[in-house]
């Protein structure tokens, strides 16, 4: 395959996952934009638990959704033809193309995943009739040996569409030069060649200590280093496990929010623009001891609600979170923790995969009962809340969940439509609907409500639309990047490639 004559290309490939490569991506998306190319994201493959739908109700992976929002444009399924959402230790869900082609165990998808080749290639083709210039993001490292025969996300892509590649390593983790240099090392000499250049990622301090390494690096790989990126405080949604909001246990603001950071945790970015609030700390709570006395707790996503509801319950949070609600303390719970907050899950089918035939209780803080299904529901919605205390809040975000449920209480919102969506009860409140605080509407009347709940008085603040406030964040990567980069070489490389 070739790319087509206009479209030129750039691949971020990382030593290792949390290299820093969707970042990066992300930057360059933002800074071929600001130089008026009509620019793309794409990773083949993405193993992810944070999705997406898109406006045709269609499921991609969220770090390539922010990329195109870096770049201008709307996310689109060919810019990640393959997700994978594990749901075990061993097993993912497959999308491909923004549609669920089932579960496969590990062994067996490594066997089929050289059937796909033909729709990775067809989805970038597509997109490079389309676009100036594609961002294509590796996975995890393209030195895994193991894998290397059937990659297809790596330097396996790199080859097929022709791509000239940066390797990024992450400093801030130590032994960035080994890193660096056993990858290239690793790699067979074709491989070795498609490396245009070096970059050093997430330092801190002086750039001028480096240049000694830097200067032997050059001299053993044959390949230059690029530029040295700092270490950047920007806030820009991350997608996966290792996501260092993730690792936040305190925050020192006037409201303590604590969400349950299930095992099999998903979507979390539903509560990235909480954090950016003043008043609203959040963090992330895993044993009974972490716990506290929170002023709100989240039960988020999960990509196995039973698994984790017995984790739940095993390791004693759930007499926890009981015990809290008895007191008084506000419960949220979005599509898996919605379904947690019930009274029966029930797997008929075995869809879950582990309590087919049977009913497991949930924590009976909502009058729903959910039964699983094959069916997956996704789509985009728009809402309007009419629980109490957060009446009015306008909601733009998504549903993408399995299972079917039943309400006999009082609606969380309202949809469009007019048809009741979620639940609440006193101060439980339940609802399917991701990207609940992203106009900012929700997130000003909750910080209202819990700071005079809890008697502090606070400046009113008009709502921070998350789209707004991630485009000033998107300029202020591209500034760093940009200032760390030597933009003229990656040019060069691209123009050398098509």
């Amino acid at each position: 395959m070739t790319n087509t004559h206009h479209t030129r290309c750039i691949m971020v490939q990382g030593t290792m996952s949390g290299a820093g490569k969707s970042l990066l991506c992300t930057a360059l998306c933002r800074i071929f934009a600001q130089d008026g190319f009509r620019v793309a994201p794409f990773k083949s493959q993405n193993m992810a638990l944070n999705s997406y739908v898109t406006r045709d109700g269609l499921e991609m992976g969220r770090a390539q959704v922010v990329q195109a929002q870096a770049a201008g444009i709307k996310p689109d399924v060919r810019m990640n033809p393959i997700l994978l959402k594990p749901c075990s230790d061993t097993g993912s869900q497959v999308i491909v193309r923004g549609e669920v082609r089932g579960r496969m165990p590990a062994a067996q998808y490594f066997r089929y995943k050289k059937q796909l080749i033909p729709e990775i290639l067809d989805a970038y083709q597509s997109l490079a009739e389309e676009y100036d210039i594609l961002v294509i993001e590796g996975a995890g490292s393209p030195a895994e040996i193991n894998l290397k025969a059937e990659d297809i996300v790596n330097m396996g892509l790199a080859q097929m569409v022709h791509a000239p590649v940066l390797l990024a390593g992450d400093i801030d983790r130590g032994g960035v030069f080994a890193q660096l240099y056993g990858t290239v090392a690793l790699l067979e000499p074709q491989e070795q060649a498609r490396i245009g250049g070096f970059i050093i990622n997430k330092f801190r301090g002086d750039p001028e200590i480096l240049r000694p390494g830097l200067s032997m690096l050059e001299e053993r790989t044959r390949i230059p280093v690029l530029g040295v990126v700092p270490y950047l405080n920007v806030d820009i949604d991350e997608e996966d496990s290792l996501a260092s909001c993730l690792s936040t246990e305190s925050v020192h603001k006037p409201i303590d929010i604590a969400v349950v950071r299930f095992p099999r945790i998903s979507n979390f970015t539903d509560f990235t623009p909480l954090e950016s609030h003043p008043a609203l700390g959040v963090r992330y709570v895993s044993e009974v001891a972490a716990l506290g006395h929170p002023d709100l707790i989240v039960l988020p996503g999960t990509k196995n609600t039973v698994e984790d509801l017995l984790w739940m319950r095993q390791n004693g949070l759930e007499a926890a979170v009981l015990k809290a609600a008895s007191a008084q303390t506000p419960i949220l719970g979005v599509c898996g923790g919605y379904q947690m907050l019930g009274r029966t899950l029930r797997d008929p089918a075995g869809t879950e995969g582990n309590i087919s035939g049977r009913t497991l209780h949930g924590l009976g803080l909502l009058p729903v009962d959910t039964t699983y299904t094959a069916a997956k529901t996704r789509t985009r919605v728009q809402a309007m809340v009419t629980s109490e205390p957060w009446s009015g809040a306008c909601v733009d975000g998504y549903e993408i969940h399995m299972g079917d449920t039943q309400v006999q209480g009082q609606p969380f919102c309202r949809l469009q439509n007019g048809v009741g969506e979620g639940c609440c009860q006193g101060l439980v409140w339940g609802t399917y609907l991701h990207g609940l605080f992203d106009t900012g509407e929700l997130t000003v009347k909750l910080a209202d409500w819990l700071c005079q709940r809890k008697g502090i008085t606070l400046q009113q603040a008009a709502p921070v639309n998350h789209h707004t406030y991630l485009q000033r964040q998107f300029d202020q990567l591209a500034d760093g990047v940009r200032r760390a980069l030597d933009m003229q070489a990656i040019y060069r490389l691209m123009e050398e490639s098509r």
